[in-house]
């Protein structure tokens, strides 16, 4: 699932393990998500998206659209 993740932690100064310390997840995780390996469950979608103050469709590209 394409998505907007690397961006938006880039731009807030997080490294990899920055954001999954404040998702409750590993690097390697995040690393997934953001080389688009594994889709997030929907839990770990929305908590992305609360982390980052935008809707999830804004950070993740909905593929059945």
């Amino acid at each position: 699932m394409r998505n907007r993740l690397k961006v938006l932690r880039a731009e807030q100064g997080w490294t990899q393990q920055d954001l999954g310390d404040r998702l409750g997840v590993s690097r390697q995780a995040v690393n997934a998500l953001e080389t688009e390996k594994h889709d997030p469950s929907l839990d770990l979608a929305y908590r992305i998206a609360a982390m980052f103050g935008r809707p999830v469709e804004d950070i993740f590209d909905n593929p059945h659209a």
